[in-house]
């Protein structure tokens, strides 16, 4: 039996419906951009680490490019006895599968990677995007090895989780006009699930919330974070969005997590505990 409300609590306030948490995230990454326009300094200073994980990947999709013919024969090797007009149909889908795939995996890790290249860069946004609002909670006590190893070892695991959905929606891209319209949507929407867990770090490591406690507060809010990561994978779609956009999705996953995911935006939890979801 439930225990009695007492009569003087205040009302706990109703959840945000999914719907509107889902705009509510979305409004998270052009708050974000709004703030860099309004402080075009840190944003010029954010594209230097974006712009060279961009010219690495770039290299290797163009590389990946010209490969793609043999890979797709490759890969549809049990097609060869068909006919002309299946056997090349088999591998233009092959081909689109193979190559979108690529397109996923990039997506998923080029932010992880290009926060670990510009950390120094991304966290003295974050620090200035907090600090805007009223300020910033100190540097955590860890050193500095320690923060970069946690770093490194993150990228690996999301990136490890990343080829494992690359694979799935490789295979099924096969699929006659689901693999065309409904797989590109859920990689959409799983691909910036894991593009919001990556931008929101920065601030939530600040706070003691390590990857696995993060993603636990992500799950409780889950149509908040995938609007805002959803709407930053789209935008990293546009040609040169991913590099003219990262310092705004950065200041964007700063506020999300400040407002949204952290229990206090200045307290902090400690090296070894965190706190409680709110």
């Amino acid at each position: 039996m439930n225990p009695p409300h007492p009569r003087n609590a205040p009302p706990v306030p109703a959840k945000p419906s999914a719907l509107k948490d889902l705009f509510s995230g979305a409004g998270y990454l052009a708050r974000g951009i709004g703030w860099t326009a309004r402080h075009p300094a840190q944003w010029l200073f954010g594209l230097i680490p974006a712009l060279i994980v961009l010219a690495v990947y770039a290299a290797a999709l163009v590389f990946l490019a010209f490969q793609i013919d043999d890979l797709a024969a490759w890969t549809t090797g049990f097609a060869d006895g068909w006919a002309d007009a299946a056997r090349t149909s088999a591998r233009v889908v092959a081909g689109v599968a193979i190559y979108g795939s690529a397109l996923f995996l990039a997506m998923i890790t080029f932010t992880a990677v290009t926060l670990l290249v510009g950390d120094p860069f991304y966290e003295a946004i974050a620090v200035r995007v907090e600090e805007s609002r009223g300020g910033a909670p100190p540097e955590p006590d860890v050193p500095l090895l320690v923060q970069l190893g946690r770093a490194i070892k993150d990228t690996l695991v999301i990136g490890a989780i990343a080829l494992a959905f690359a694979v799935v929606f490789f295979a099924c891209g096969f699929l006659p006009v689901v693999g065309q319209t409904v797989v590109p949507v859920v990689a959409a929407l799983v691909s910036g699930y894991f593009l919001a867990g990556e931008l929101t770090s920065i601030a939530l490591e600040r706070r003691g919330v390590l990857r696995k406690e993060r993603f636990a507060r992500m799950r409780a809010d889950r149509p908040l974070v995938v609007g805002f990561g959803a709407t930053t994978f789209v935008v990293f779609l546009i040609p040169l969005g991913a590099v003219l956009a990262m310092p705004g999705a950065v200041a964007g996953a700063t506020l999300l997590a400040r407002e949204r995911l952290a229990d206090d935006p200045l307290v902090t939890a400690g090296d070894g505990g965190v706190a409680s979801h709110h």
